[in-house]
Order: structure tokens, then C-alpha cells, then sequence
């Protein structure tokens, strides 16, 4: 039987025995490009959309592919790079982005033998030469120490605007107490490779959780998840003014105090001055997933709404449809199952119709789900596990149905 198709079978099934869902009827499955042992997916929707993941070959060599979507399916998958000391994480993943044809891609290598000790190494796909050329060390302090978490963006004309959590300042450690604490930076990637415009946003930000960004009709905004020496780990946003970062501030102040890092991470998107911002807090021994919205590119935010608590898992991600309402996907516990859900959610507060999109491996190596809006469908990808097998497996989802 042909492997695609058993995964869609076993999906089925999930859904089938969950009861009666909606997820039954609007779920489609796609075939996958990735084989088996892949995992750690990534999905970018711009003037193309990109899937990247990464494959496991004889537990020792690690290849990262990636695919483009074309008329409702997958075009044959293709290898950027490979390597057997690479850095592979369920949290801090590769990701992917294309600007006027010109794709930009990163891994994590090794650097030394600590277990966060690694550094963030960029592959560029230049249109004019349509290859990949050699890969480049995305920061260019020497230290032996983690640096990752990143986001990429298509920016200006054919260039990419990349930010990242940077460890320099830590000596090599995680979760690091007294020592120098994780730094958020960013810069701009040129279509030739060339990095200008490096600079520190925030001098202290939580050490693991995933950073996200967005381009409004202002400039660019970064959201991440801060700390403070009280320990107070909310999300925070810095916005580009002319040449300039603002001072970071709280989205909203939830006061999480946690000794720890939660890894899980904020996502945003933006379509002209309309933001969106979605994230986990564990405030008030409540564990929730909110989302709220900005109308003047981050200047201010709206009241926050509340998706899901109590039960919630996190792994958020979000994405506009329009410049009136966004999507948001989330990990979460139903009826003694972890399910990754979405809900379309209008700026006026009013959300649709949950939906579930799939059951879900509760352990960590089923990583975090990807979503975009393709068109006039909703695009995702998940690492399925099936008897220690990991899979990454991709559907849509009609926006009519939300």
C-alpha cells in the first residue's frame, strides 16, 4: 500500500473514532513530499509557498529539504544541504523564505560539544545563479554558545530581514541564572548573501521560545518572549521607526513568573497596518492561548482574546486572511486526546467554529504545527508519529469552513 496513503487512512481513523467532528468532513489530507524519519516542518507562504523539514538518514546524517506547493499538491521535494553534526531540536527548527525568486534557508551546526553550543548557518538561493551557494555563519561573534529561534522574512525589494535569540553573552550555558543572559538581535540579508545592519533589540529575553515577526506598512516588527530580573517572562514587541528600534514593551501584561523557559514561543503576521499576535502564557497557574490585534502597526494593541485554556498545550501559530480577520491554530487536550485546533477570529473579538485538524503525538517530537493561508485555503503541516515513526503530513482546509 502506497505510505501516503496509509497516513491518510490512519488520520481518518483518528477523526472517525474521535466522534462526530467537523475535522471529518473538511480535513484534506495532501500527499506529502517528506519520506519517513522526516520531522521539524516549516511552511512559508509569500509570491510562493515553501515547505521545508528535515530527514534523518541511518541516525547519523541529517538532510534538510523542501518542496514548493503548486496546484493543490507538492512539487518533488529537493535537498539544500546535509550534514551529521547538525543541531536538530523539536523547538529550534530551520525555516525557509523566498523573495522575488531568491530563497533563504538556515540549519543549526554544532560548534562545540555542549548540548547548546551551536550556530545558525544560512543557505542562499540566489535567482540569478539558481543554485545554492555555500553556507555562511549567520552571526560573527566566535563564542562557543546557542544561537537560534530564528525568523525570516522577505523584505525590500529582494532582500530578507532575519532576527534571532543570540547567546554570546551566556558563555555556553542554557537557562543560564547568573551568568550573561540571551540577547535578541536582528539584521538584513542581502540577495548576494551579504548580512548588513546587525544590531541587539533586547538584552535579556527568555533563552528558548520561538521569536516571530512580521512586515507592517511601517516597517518591521519582532515579537518574542522577554525577561525580566524578576523573572517575569510576558511577550514583548520592538518595531523599526525609520532607522531606528523602539524601546521593547509587553504586548500585555500577563505577569507570567516562571524560573524556566515555557519553549513556546509567539507568532504574528500583519497585512498593511493590521497586526496580529498570538501566544501561551502559564499566568495565574492558568495555562491559556490568546490572540489580539493592532490596527496601527503595533503602536497600540486591542483587548486580548482569550482561544483556549485550562487544557491548552500552546504551540501556537497564526496567520491574516484579510485586513478583518486572522486564523490561529493551537495544541491543546480534548476528551483524553492532544489535538492541534484552529479558529478564524475577527478583529471585533467574534470566532468561528473550532475546528480540529488532527489528533496529535503528545510527546515533543511531534514539534510545532505549521499554518498559512494559501489562496482560499488554509495550509498546514505536522510531524505525525506512528509507532515511533515520524512523518511530516500536510492538508488544507477551505476557508469556508471556519
Amino acid at each position: 500500500m502506497n505510505k501516503n496513503l496509509k497516513v491518510c487512512i490512519v488520520l481518518f481513523l483518528l477523526f472517525a473514532c474521535a466522534g462526530k467532528e467537523k475535522a471529518t468532513e473538511v480535513v484534506e489530507v495532501i500527499a506529502s513530499p517528506a519520506k519517513n524519519n522526516s520531522a521539524q516542518p516549516f511552511l512559508f507562504s509569500g509570491d510562493k509557498t515553501l515547505l521545508s523539514w528535515i530527514e534523518n538518514q541511518n541516525d547519523s546524517v541529517y538532510t534538510l529539504k523542501y518542496a514548493e506547493y503548486l496546484d493543490n499538491k507538492w512539487t518533488k521535494a529537493e535537498t539544500i544541504t546535509s550534514g551529521t553534526d547538525w543541531f536538530v531540536n523539536w523547538a529550534d527548527f530551520p525555516a525557509i523564505a523566498e523573495n522575488n525568486g531568491s530563497i533563504l534557508s538556515h540549519f543549526l551546526q554544532m560548534s562545540a560539544e555542549g548540548t547548546y553550543t551551536y550556530d545558525i548557518r544560512m543557505k542562499m538561493f540566489p535567482v540569478k545563479t539558481s543554485s545554492w551557494k555555500d553556507d555562511f555563519i549567520l552571526h560573527n561573534d566566535g563564542t562557543k554558545s546557542e544561537h537560534g529561534f530564528v525568523t525570516m522574512l522577505p523584505y525590500k525589494e529582494d532582500s530578507f530581514f532575519v532576527t534571532w535569540l543570540d547567546g554570546r553573552n551566556t558563555a555556553g550555558g542554557h537557562d543560564h541564572g547568573g551568568e550573561g543572559a540571551m540577547t535578541l538581535r536582528a539584521a538584513e540579508i542581502t540577495a548576494q548573501g551579504l548580512k548588513v545592519d546587525e544590531l541587539t533589540l533586547d538584552h535579556k529575553t527568555c533563552d528558548c521560545c520561538q521569536t516571530s515577526a512580521a512586515i507592517t506598512s511601517n516597517g518591521p516588527i519582532v515579537v518574542y518572549r522577554d525577561r525580566s530580573d524578576d523573572e517575569i517572562r510576558d511577550i514583548y514587541i520592538t518595531r523599526k521607526i525609520d532607522s531606528s528600534w523602539s524601546e521593547p514593551r509587553p504586548i500585555f501584561n500577563d505577569n507570567w513568573k516562571i524560573a524556566g523557559c515555557p519553549v513556546n514561543g509567539p507568532s504574528a503576521d500583519a497585512i498593511n497596518n493590521v497586526l496580529v499576535v498570538a501566544w501561551y502564557t502559564g499566568a495565574s497557574e492558568m495555562p491559556s492561548v490568546k490572540l489580539v490585534f493592532s490596527k496601527n502597526s503595533g503602536v497600540s494593541f486591542d483587548h486580548p482574546i482569550s482561544i483556549d485554556e485550562g487544557l491548552t498545550i500552546g504551540r501556537v501559530d497564526v496567520a491574516m486572511i484579510d485586513t478583518e480577520n486572522a486564523l490561529m491554530s493551537w495544541v491543546t487536550s480534548q476528551d483524553s486526546r492532544t489535538v492541534i485546533k484552529a479558529v478564524k477570529v475577527n478583529v471585533s473579538g467574534e470566532k468561528g467554529e473550532e475546528v480540529v485538524v488532527s489528533e496529535l503525538n503528545p510527546s515533543r517530537a511531534s514539534g510545532f504545527p505549521q499554518l498559512e493561508i494559501v489562496d482560499d485555503k488554509a495550509l498546514f503541516a505536522w510531524t505525525t508519529i506512528i509507532e515511533d515513526q515520524t512523518r511530516v503530513t500536510t492538508a488544507t482546509i477551505s476557508l469556508t469552513d471556519f
